[in-house]
Formats: structure tokens, sequence, C-alpha cells
């Protein structure tokens, strides 16, 4: 597995030490935004979650034909991500992608799209309080191991670590936000600062341009890695998706 970086690999007893306080993302949130992202009529990413319930069912071949009702998706984003049959690791937006490339014979929204962000949040807020519940052994283990490593190994020109901010300063605050434990539960989110939807692995490439990392394409294996990382550290806690993220 590729990481632009330092090649420093933190002591695995900062991440054993930390993994007993890892905390629901929305504890993480101001009182404000912790209200407003559970209110459906004043989260801005419920435009998106309509959209793609209308999307849902649109045209011959819809994903409504094969599914049933988009009801049929409670618990699924809970599991994701996950390795498909044929041993790639896919997140929720590649599962769907994959659906539309293989079985409605339709060209990929392609990653941070407008549909692709719309579907991705319609089925996630399916999952919606849910604990997850990603797979970590069997084919899922090695993934796992490198999503590890990348969250544990100093990147950029800053020489930082994930696991430095995410369990070494959760709780501080870092330009007036709470450093959070770094989990997927949330995503995708719609972000104030972005004035709009968004995934996971937008943010994690702001997080990579913060240290001056080079960065990954959307989609990369090390996103994709890193992504079920932390979702093995959030087992158990609740989905959020759609977050509301400052």
């Amino acid at each position: 597995m590729r990481v632009r970086a330092a090649l420093v690999l933190l002591p695995a007893l900062v991440l054993s030490a930390a993994a007993s306080e890892v905390r629901p993302a929305r504890d993480h949130l101001s009182p404000e935004l912790r209200a407003q992202q559970d209110d459906p009529t004043r989260h801005p990413g419920w435009l998106w979650v309509d959209e793609g319930e209308a999307l849902w069912s649109r045209g011959e071949r819809s994903c409504a034909s094969c599914h049933g009702a988009i009801e049929s998706m409670r618990g699924v984003a809970a599991r994701y991500p996950a390795v498909a049959a044929d041993g790639a690791l896919l997140n929720l937006e590649g599962r769907i992608e994959r659906c539309r490339t293989e079985h409605q014979g339709e060209p990929g929204f392609g990653h941070e799209s407008e549909p692709l962000l719309a579907l991705t949040a319609a089925v996630a807020q399916r999952s919606r309080g849910m604990p997850v519940a990603v797979a970590v052994d069997g084919p899922a283990a090695r993934f796992l191991e490198e999503g590890r490593r990348f969250y544990t190994t100093r990147q950029g020109q800053l020489n930082l670590a994930c696991v430095q901010c995410h369990d070494g300063n959760a709780g501080r605050r870092l330009r007036g936000d709470v450093i959070s434990n770094g989990l997927g539960t949330g995503w995708p989110a719609y972000r104030l600062d972005w004035n709009t939807m968004g995934s996971l692995h937008r943010r994690l490439r702001a997080c990579q341009l913060g240290v001056r990392a080079e960065l990954l394409p959307l989609g990369s294996p090390e996103y994709l890695a890193v992504e079920l990382y932390l979702a093995s550290r959030a087992n158990g806690l609740p989905v959020e998706a759609p977050g509301l993220r400052r």
C-alpha cells in the first residue's frame, strides 16, 4: 500500500490507549449544530436525501426495480465498507456505482457528483441511529491493517498522522472546532465550510491538504482502507448520516 508520507509509524500503544475513549461524532458537535443535524427541517443535507429518493425510482432500470422501496436499504450503510465477492473493497458509493454500471447498464455517476452524493445520502439515512457493524475479519482483515497503517503513519510537510489529532487531541479545540475521533459515521455530510454535501473521501483529502501531503484520488485504495479502519473504530456507535459539519 502506498502512503505519500514520512515513513514514521507511531507506536501501536498510542492506538490501544485511546481505543476505549472513542466517542460518537455528534458528541463533538456544538449544541447548535447537534440540534440542526437532528432536525430535517433545518438540515440542508435533506435536500440531497430528497433528490436521492427521487433518483431511486427514476428510469426503467431503477434501483427500485431490483430492490423495491428505498426502505429496504435499512441497515445497509451500517455494514459498509465491505469486501465484495470479487475481493474488492467497496464503500457505499462504490457499491452504488457498481450496481449502476453492472446491473443498470448506465455509466457511473463519478466521485463527488451530485447524483451519487444524493443516492448515498438517501440510502445512508435509512440506517440513521443504527449501530455500525462492519466486518473486520476474513477478507477484510488485510484492508483493515492497511487502513490502520495509513491512520498511524506521519504524512506531509507537517509530519503528522491522523492518530495524533483524532486520538491524542480529541476533544480539544482547533480553529474554533472541537477535534473529534475522526469517525465516518456522519458521511456523506453537509459541511458549512463547503456550502454543499461532500463525501468522507473529500474530507480525507482536506486533512491531507492541511498537513501538506500529496493528495490521493477520490476512491483510492488508501482512502477505502482507512474508511474501513475508521468504521471499525465506530463499530457499535450510531450511524449519523447525513451529518452536518462546520
